[in-house]
């Protein structure tokens, strides 16, 4: 079982070095490459101001956070929701920076020696791996959303859970969809929900459907993509296709 969460935070500002903390964290659970729907959202006290351009960028105010809970208290029920995932942050240093930010506090206000996410997490950077695959194009998520053709029209400001389940959608763009078709077996469908009832046989001649065959340029740009997704998930079993 592979276990992958898109995370991303939402901050008073861009640097720890001058105090600025995390006010939201988002998560989206994916196992075997598909949503679970065990997501973790949490809003976070900061106990400090938020820059002007901050408060722009994600629209949580002070008033909003005031009632909120403090990182400390609200550190191990994350770091229990996150530990021995792959952790998937589109700019990762950004985030694992304020987390590991937030821990080393959290160890000075506890006594506690919780080690950072690096050491109990595997960091995947979603921003490294457009990078890789489209080389000199803009590679924000909003551009990969517009590239991959997924839909963003309901973001109209920055938030932690949303751009993670937009971040989700993209990494499945960007490592080639869905990997796996499962033919569920009658115990899941009873607990599915589902039946094969539902699938019906193709009874249409085939004959008459038209083969529309890849020319020459979409053939090379298809092995280009398949090269690059080779490169980043180190599988090449695609090749036993052709």
């Amino acid at each position: 079982m592979s276990r992958q969460i898109l995370l991303d935070t939402e901050t008073t500002g861009l640097e720890t070095r001058d105090g600025h903390r995390i006010i939201e964290i988002g998560c989206v659970e994916m196992i075997d490459r598909k949503m679970t729907g065990n997501d973790y959202h949490q809003y976070i006290q900061p106990d400090r101001e938020i820059d002007a351009e901050a408060l722009a960028v994600h629209g949580i105010t002070p008033e909003f956070l005031a009632d909120k809970p403090r990182f400390e208290e609200i550190a191990q029920d994350f770091i229990d929701y996150v530990k021995g995932a792959e952790l998937i942050i589109h700019n990762a240093p950004f985030d694992i920076g304020f987390l590991n930010y937030e821990i080393g506090l959290f160890n000075q206000k506890t006594g506690r020696n919780q080690p950072p996410l690096d050491e109990i997490c595997t960091i995947t950077d979603s921003l490294v791996m457009a990078r890789d695959l489209h080389p000199g194009q803009r590679n924000s998520l909003d551009a990969l959303c517009k590239r991959y053709d997924i839909s963003n029209e309901h973001r109209q400001l920055h938030g932690a859970l949303l751009d993670s389940q937009i971040l989700g959608d993209v990494y499945l763009a960007m490592t080639g969809g869905q990997v796996t078709l499962s033919l569920m077996n009658v115990q899941e469908e009873a607990e599915e929900g589902t039946s094969t009832s539902d699938i019906r046989p193709i009874t249409a001649d085939l004959s008459a459907f038209k083969v529309i065959k890849a020319n020459e340029e979409e053939l090379a740009a298809h092995h280009e993509r398949m090269m690059a997704i080779e490169k980043i998930s180190g599988n090449d079993h695609w090749k036993k296709l052709f």
